[in-house]
């Protein structure tokens, strides 16, 4: 059943909307698909327990800063750490608008996310400096945490040897006996300087993919107006 259906339409919409909707549910099974393989990955990779640091929950302070460990974002270790790899420090001096973009979406459903998960965005800058740009984005939801000073970002090649960064997400898990595992990171950019490989992340794209004239080659930013 066609969900919008009208009376009015013709036999070519309709026969387009048919072979669009067979699309649609290609499309669906391809993402389960692809779902599928992502959780049958090894989880053998180990990872070192990088030294963060952090700010309090009150985002309205920036004291005291603490030293964190990778391992000690896991609140609930039964459940995996999901950390965006957030665009801001080194050669980053302004924050990436795309990452701004997701990070507002992220900052609203992160109390859903952590039924299942424990969750942090991560920047290459000072803790003081993300927590300003923050205060500015109103993101009192989030987990802040800054890795300037150590190799997390370099290591795993969000951050280049020019300081570049790059956006994406990791995830990684904490077993019984310890061990921190690194499961999965995937980066926004799939190749060259396409950056499409976390559309998912963010509805904007998907909603305006759902119009006569698509996303085109509209980018974000992070104020309008």
């Amino acid at each position: 059943m066609l969900y919008g259906k009208l009376s009015s339409e013709s036999e070519s919409y309709q026969k387009a909307r048919a072979a669009l909707l067979e699309a649609e549910m290609a499309l669906r099974d391809q993402r389960e698909r692809v779902a599928e393989l992502r959780r049958a990955l090894p989880l053998d990779t180990p990872i070192d327990d990088y030294l963060f640091h952090e700010g309090p929950s009150d985002l309205q302070k920036d004291s005291p800063i603490s030293e964190i460990r990778l391992s000690e974002l896991f609140e609930d270790p039964s459940k995996p750490l999901l950390i965006y790899q957030y665009m801001f420090g080194g050669a980053q001096n302004e924050s990436c608008p795309m990452c701004a973009m997701w990070t507002d979406g992220f900052n609203a459903i992160t109390p859903h996310l952590k039924q299942r998960v424990n969750f942090a965005i991560v920047a290459q800058g000072e803790i003081t400096e993300l927590r300003a740009w923050a205060r500015r984005r109103h993101w009192s939801n989030l987990r802040l945490i800054s890795s300037a000073g150590s190799s997390f970002k370099t290591d795993l090649h969000f951050q280049n040897s020019k300081e570049e960064q790059f956006p994406g997400v990791s995830v990684f898990v904490k077993s019984q006996d310890g061990p921190l595992r690194h499961f999965y990171s995937a980066s926004a950019i799939m190749k060259d300087s396409e950056y499409r490989g976390i559309d998912l992340l963010t509805p904007v794209w998907n909603l305006l993919d759902l119009t006569p004239q698509g996303r085109g080659d509209w980018f974000p930013s992070v104020q309008y107006g």
